[in-house]
């Protein structure tokens, strides 16, 4: 868990994700359309992947647990919760209070 929170809190917009997974890409192009430039953690890639994969889903409660957004340091949600976040007008002003957007 430290290596999540620690990722997490490097940028203001961070996606912990998979290399192949296509709801991964989905957020990733809806945050980019928006304006943030996220850091993206690919978890397939990184050799401590198993381990921040399996801390993440401790910590969202489901499996798999990709892609986990983090915006400001704080977990955001899954592709759910950051689309609930964007239909409802919700999403652009946690990014603008992270700094990622400045719109």
């Amino acid at each position: 868990m430290e290596q999540v929170t620690r990722l997490a809190g490097q940028r203001a917009v961070v996606i912990f994700g998979m290399s192949s997974c296509c709801m991964c890409h989905t957020v990733t192009s809806l945050l980019r359309d928006l304006g943030a430039n996220p850091m993206m953690v690919e978890l397939d890639e990184d050799p401590r992947g198993k381990e921040m994969e399996k801390a993440l889903v401790r910590l969202i409660g489901r499996n798999p647990a990709v892609p986990a957004v983090f915006i400001g340091g704080r977990l955001a949600g899954c592709t759910d919760k950051v689309m609930s976040l964007h239909l409802s007008g919700k999403l652009v002003p946690l990014l603008r209070n992270a700094g990622a957007v400045w719109v």
